[in-house]
């Protein structure tokens, strides 16, 4: 068998586009292994199936990105099989959940639910980047990215609402350029991006989709393409920067 590519590391995995990206990526990088997590890699049932396709190239773990030492456990389980990985790449993210929903005005602002979103859209991929950066530092090209969202541009924020979903991933943006600063420091040819995944068809945008103009709303298999072929496009000067799936910056 040759000898594989350096491994590759997608969290949020079990279904949507991070599925999709970990499918995509299997087919378009076959030498390289990808570890794929979720919180629970047992119970994603697309998944396991991929990874009963795939054998030994595909490596389900588990991770809960609201949990540190989850985290930590998962970079340790990673350690054990490589020092290295090309990409990490974070796509969990919430909106919306059975008890709650994006606010439409300051009297619909609750301070658990503020909680509860940043800890996974802001606090998340901050924390993966604190455990998993080491792995980025070496004398190759490798990327950081996290899925973030047009709606945290401030300087584009032109409807207001959203408060914690807004503000979650302006403050995400933040964190990205100054991991960008830091990992430019350790490892030069690192290059550390917020991607835009655009209105995907999945169940984060699904009770949303009635204002999505005819014709936008893509499809996990184009998201996850273009979202790859804007990482494979990425320069070492665009890092610190947030980009959307057609590889147009987002203002901040």
């Amino acid at each position: 068998m040759d000898k594989l590519s350096p491994p590759l590391f997608v969290q949020g995995a079990s279904r949507g586009i991070g599925l999709e990206l970990v499918a995509q990526l299997l087919a378009r990088r076959p030498r390289a292994r990808v570890f794929a997590s979720c919180r629970d890699p047992k119970g994603a049932v697309d998944l396991q199936a991929l990874a009963s396709i795939h054998g030994d190239r595909l490596r389900p773990l588990a991770l809960d990105v609201t949990q540190e030492a989850s985290i930590a456990a998962a970079a340790r389980s990673v350690a054990a099989e490589t020092d290295r990985l090309d990409l990490v790449l974070n796509v969990a993210g919430v909106l919306h959940g059975e008890s709650f929903s994006p606010e439409k005005k300051l009297d619909h602002v609750d301070p658990e639910v503020l909680r509860t979103v940043f800890e996974v859209n802001a606090f998340g991929p901050l924390l993966v980047a604190k455990h998993f950066h080491g792995f980025l530092r070496h004398d190759q090209r490798s990327v950081f990215a996290s899925l973030s969202a047009r709606v945290g541009s401030i300087s584009d924020n032109r409807l207001g609402g959203w408060y914690a979903y807004r503000a979650s991933k302006a403050a995400q943006n933040m964190f990205t350029k100054n991991i960008a600063i830091e990992l430019a420091r350790l490892a030069p040819q690192s290059i550390v991006v917020g991607l835009h995944p655009g209105t995907v068809a999945t169940q984060l945008s699904q009770p949303f989709r009635r204002n999505v103009p005819e014709g936008t709303l893509l499809s996990t298999e184009a998201s996850a393409k273009a979202l790859i072929d804007v990482i494979d496009g990425l320069r070492a000067d665009d890092s610190g920067r947030v980009f959307d799936f057609r590889g147009v910056e987002v203002p901040p």
